[in-house]
């Protein structure tokens, strides 16, 4: 039990370890704890969101307007997990080759072309906050009672960015310790603040579904100043100093090359997610739109943690090319898938057992509880082939290869999820339950794609 206790602290601990030298299940495992932590402390940001607000006066209003603004700010969260990515793959590779000043030096570059991205997006998310609403099939009256909290989420974009970003640039380093304390401290905020701004309390009036958005914004930025004390003050492995933030072109060159696949990989994911959500709202209305989303916030507390644990297979990648440890990287992966399988699982049985109890608890709207428990039923069929694809996919990332993930998303998500969910929902009439269909179907398909590229090998070559 005192070996348990201590390699928990070592975990948490954020010490240097060389990933390289140790045993791979060791090096998995430290690195998979707090990354599973992590993402589950990011997952968190939207239960908590979605149970105030699911007990609003205008819940439906509420849940649907929270649904769909993740959804379009999904596309956000692409732009940051794909530039995370060239951060990860960047850091990591240079740490591996005992270079954590260039590691540094890469961080800053990558900080730099995206906070310049990011901040020209969420202007245009502010400003055109309740049309994107009705373009994601919200009803005019729903989106008025819902622009200032989209509003105020698309604007925070930049923060958001910032929290993911960071993390990759500390994930790549080995550092997931400092990643998971950033969540923490983030949600801590976030969960103190929301009944507060939210129902009101004392001299603070009540806020509403407006008060949620402030809340998950300012704990998002209590966490980014956590997050940058350790980047550019602590005395870490990566310590950014001002002058890394001069331009530097062929960095960025290198950066743009494999940020952008990266960044398109998870939009052509992120774009489908938004059709589907979409095609929910007018195949199914309200109900089924409030329900599907609530469903996908439970899928998501769960899948969060699991691609927490896939990241350690992007950082051990990264780090053993880096020294030069080919079949150390790919046992790494495979090892990592082991755990990953065995997670979901245990996700999958929660979800048929305990379905209708995690529905309850965050609305008692009849309609909405169905539709959100025959959502989450027929999701969670392909769980485990969702844990094994997200490990290869962080593979291949990892390694700086964001190419070929970014081809595999491209057929499995548009040109196989986004007709099967359209021809099964309209065509033969299933409404929702034909968009669901389509979920487990796609990631399938997508995983056993995955697999056989990555026995394949070719990302075993690829410079960055």
């Amino acid at each position: 039990m005192t070996r348990y206790i201590d390699f928990l602290k070592k975990a948490f601990s954020g010490e240097e370890v060389d990933y390289t030298k140790i045993t791979i299940r060791s090096a998995v495992l430290l690195l998979a704890v707090p990354m599973m932590l992590e993402m589950a402390m990011e997952s968190v940001f939207a239960l908590v969101d979605l149970y105030f607000v699911g007990h609003l006066k205008e819940s439906g209003y509420a849940i649907q307007t929270v649904g769909l603004t993740e959804s379009v700010l999904s596309v956000m969260y692409s732009i940051a997990i794909g530039m995370s990515m060239a951060a990860t793959a960047l850091v990591a590779r240079r740490i591996g080759e005992k270079n954590p000043e260039q590691a540094s030096r890469s961080a800053a570059q990558v900080l730099l072309v995206s906070f310049v991205i990011t901040l020209l997006l969420s202007l245009l998310g502010v400003i055109y906050a309740e049309e994107i609403l009705i373009l994601m099939g919200s009803k005019p009256e729903a989106a008025a009672y819902g622009k200032d909290f989209t509003r105020i989420m698309m604007g925070s974009s930049v923060i958001i960015m910032l929290l993911f970003l960071i993390n990759g640039i500390f994930r790549g380093a080995g550092n997931a310790a400092i990643a998971m304390k950033s969540l923490w401290i983030a949600n801590i905020v976030n969960i103190i603040l929301c009944p507060v701004l939210i129902k009101g309390f004392g001299p603070v009036p009540a806020m509403g579904l407006t008060g949620a958005a402030l809340a998950t914004t300012i704990g998002r930025s209590v966490g980014v100043v956590y997050q940058l004390y350790h980047l550019l003050v602590a005395d870490t492995q990566i310590r950014i100093a001002l002058p890394y933030f001069t331009p530097d072109f062929k960095q960025i060159k290198s950066i743009v090359k494999i940020a952008t696949p990266g960044i398109f990989q998870f939009v052509i994911a992120s774009c489908s997610w938004i059709f589907l959500a979409q095609l929910v709202a007018t195949t199914g209305g309200e109900n089924a739109s409030a329900g599907y989303q609530t469903a996908l916030r439970l899928m998501m507390f769960f899948m969060l943690p699991a691609w927490g644990l896939s990241n350690a297979a992007s950082t051990l990648v990264g780090q053993n090319m880096g020294a030069n440890e080919m079949l150390r990287a790919e046992q790494s992966v495979m090892k990592t898938v082991k755990y990953n399988v065995i997670f979901m699982l245990a996700v999958s049985l929660i979800f048929f057992l305990l379905g209708d109890f995690l529905v309850g608890f965050f609305t008692q709207e009849t309609h909405i509880k169905e539709f959100a428990k025959n959502a989450l039923h027929i999701m969670s069929v392909g769980f485990i082939f969702y844990g094994i694809g997200m490990v290869l996919i962080n593979a291949f990332n990892g390694a700086g290869d964001t190419w070929t993930p970014t081809w595999v998303n491209f057929f499995g998500f548009w040109l196989f999820q986004i007709p099967l969910a359209y021809f099964l929902s309209k065509h033969f009439g299933m409404g929702p339950k034909g968009v669901f269909i389509s979920i487990p179907a796609a990631e399938t398909l997508i995983t056993i794609v995955a697999f056989i590229l990555f026995k394949k090998g070719k990302w075993k070559t690829v410079k960055v």
